[in-house]
C-alpha cells in the first residue's frame, strides 16, 4: 500500500535501436543509375521522334534534282506547328510559297509524299506551257526540271488543258470544276496546291487534288544520308579470289555514297 499523498513514478520504457537498412552494393547502384539513364534516353528519343523529327527516304524521282532517289531525310515536324503555348520556344511559322513539305497522301494517308508548295489558300493558280502562274504572275521555277520532249495539255496547261484521269482522280476533278474561274484554280481554305520539281514526272496536285492542312507532317530539315545504288564500279574481268571480291564490294559500296549531298539542307 502506498503512502497517502505519495505519487507513483511512471515506468520508463527502453526502446531497442533498430538497425539501419543496408545500402545496396556499388555494382547494384551503378546498374540502377544506368537503367534510369537508359529509360530517360528512351523517353527523350520517343518525344523527339513523335513530336520533333522523323526520318524518311526518297523513293521516286518526282522531286529531282532537289531531292534524289536514295536521299534520306530528317523531317522537322515542329516547324509548322500552331500551338500558342510553345510559340515562345519553337520556331513556328506559316506555310509559304516554295516551301518543301512532307505530308500524308490525301488519297491514302498511310503513304507519305514530299512536294513543293506552289499555292496557298486564296491563291489563283494555273500552268501555261509547263510554267506556274500564281495570281496572274509567273513564278520563278529555276529549281524545276523539265525532261519530256512531248506536250501533255492536261499536265502542262493545267487546268485549261482539261480534267481527266483514273478512278482515284474522279472526285478531285468534280471538285476542281467548281473551283475554276477564268481558267485559274482557286485554292480553298486550309488547303495547299503542290507540285513536284520534276514537273514532267510527278504525281501531284494536278492529278489528285489539294493537300489539307492537317495532312502536313513537316519540312525536310536536312539530307543526313544519300546513296546511289546504281553507281557501281564496273570491272572488265571478274576477281579471281575472295580478297579481290571483297575489295571490289567495298569499293562499289563507297562509290554509292553521295558524300557531297550529306548534311545538305533542301531548298
Amino acid at each position: 500500500m502506498t503512502e497517502a499523498g505519495a505519487q507513483e513514478q511512471p515506468s520508463t520504457a527502453v526502446e531497442t535501436p533498430q538497425p539501419e537498412p543496408a545500402s545496396p552494393p556499388a555494382s547494384e547502384r551503378r546498374a540502377l543509375y544506368s537503367l534510369q539513364s537508359l529509360a530517360g534516353t528512351i523517353v527523350i528519343a520517343m518525344f523527339v521522334i513523335t513530336f520533333v523529327v522523323q526520318a524518311f527516304q526518297i523513293p521516286s524521282e518526282s522531286m529531282e534534282k532537289t531531292l534524289l532517289v536514295g536521299d534520306y531525310l530528317l523531317v522537322d515536324k515542329a516547324h509548322y506547328g500552331e500551338s500558342q503555348a510553345w510559340s515562345w520556344l519553337m520556331p513556328y511559322r506559316p506555310i509559304r510559297h516554295q516551301d518543301i513539305i512532307v505530308f500524308r497522301y490525301p488519297v491514302n494517308p498511310k503513304q507519305h509524299f514530299v512536294k513543293r508548295v506552289i499555292a496557298v489558300p486564296g491563291d489563283h493558280v494555273r500552268l501555261i506551257d509547263k510554267h506556274v502562274y500564281v495570281n496572274g504572275v509567273r513564278q520563278n521555277d529555276a529549281y524545276a526540271t523539265f525532261r519530256s520532249g512531248w506536250r501533255d495539255p492536261f499536265r502542262d496547261d493545267f487546268p485549261d488543258g482539261g480534267l481527266y484521269g483514273d478512278t482515284n482522280s474522279a472526285k478531285w476533278f468534280v471538285q476542281a470544276r467548281k473551283l475554276i474561274e477564268d481558267g485559274e484554280l482557286i485554292v480553298p481554305k486550309d488547303s495547299y496546291f503542290v507540285l513536284g520539281d520534276n514537273r514532267d514526272d510527278s504525281y501531284d496536285s494536278r492529278y489528285w487534288g489539294f493537300v489539307p492542312r492537317e495532312n502536313i507532317v513537316g519540312r525536310p530539315l536536312m539530307i543526313y544520308w544519300s546513296m546511289d545504288r546504281n553507281d557501281t564500279v564496273r570491272s572488265a574481268a571478274l576477281p579471281s579470289d575472295k580478297l579481290s571480291s571483297l575489295t571490289m564490294d567495298v569499293t562499289q559500296l563507297l562509290n554509292c555514297f553521295r558524300w557531297h549531298r550529306m548534311l545538305r539542307i533542301p531548298q
